[in-house]
């Protein structure tokens, strides 16, 4: 079961909520699980879940908390402008912040992962170029990576991107990024579009949905298990 927290952004001492799960079973590590634009709906929660099941404690902030605390939005056209419109008053760099804030809650812990879908997808790139401190990420469609392939990573990053993606040109995007980084894993899911995580969606494949899962902990395992031998 989730549980609301309280942390402090960096960038401007503005405190957000976020939701947290603590681990079933011995700690494996943290991930931040970083939303869509439509808030901390039922799919992140689900995701939150997953993960703990998995072992791992997750945080996953409320990225939106300076327009709307708590903000939820329906998967429509309607929560999809108001979510546009969030993301423009928010901006990037705030919400960088706060991401780096629940990387700071974990690390004393373990090693921290992050794992963000469309919105947060961006986010982790970002993320892994900008902020200190991740292991590993994990980008599911972010609409923002291929125009932000050529950025520095500064831990490996693993991408998912979905064929029938109305919203994003998968083969473009993972040209892009091969261009600058060949080695980054991008795996391209033919019977998936857009939001293919989001179990019971138009565009979500289960087959698919889980094959991403699966490779996303392979490469956080992996990641945490080098850490483990790695010299102090």
């Amino acid at each position: 079961m989730s549980q609301t927290l309280t942390l402090t952004s960096a960038i401007d001492g503005f405190e957000f909520s976020a939701l947290g799960v603590q681990p079933e079973g011995p700690r494996k590590g943290g991930v931040v699980v970083i939303q869509e634009i439509f808030g901390l709906d039922q799919y992140v929660q689900a995701d939150l879940a997953r993960w703990a099941a998995r072992g791992y404690e997750a945080i996953a902030p409320s990225l939106f908390d300076r327009v709307t605390p708590g903000y939820v939005a329906e998967h429509d056209p309607e929560g999809f402008q108001n979510g546009v419109a969030a993301v423009g008053k928010v901006g990037m760099p705030a919400m960088l912040s706060d991401i780096q804030a629940c990387i700071d809650a974990l690390k004393d812990k373990g090693p921290v992962f992050a794992v963000g879908y469309c919105m947060g997808g961006s986010l982790v790139w970002l993320a892994a170029s900008k902020l200190e401190g991740l292991a590993a990420g994990s980008s599911y469609y972010g609409s923002q990576v291929r125009a932000n392939a050529a950025l520095p990573l500064h831990c490996p990053v693993i991408v998912h991107l979905g064929a029938q993606d109305a919203h994003i040109d998968a083969e473009a995007t993972k040209a892009a990024i091969w261009t600058t980084h060949p080695d980054v894993p991008v795996h391209v899911y033919e019977a998936s579009g857009h939001g293919f995580n989001n179990d019971g969606r138009p565009d979500s494949d289960l087959a698919d949905a889980e094959l991403a899962r699966e490779r996303t902990v392979a490469l956080f395992e992996e990641i945490a298990a080098s850490l483990e031998g790695a010299p102090a």
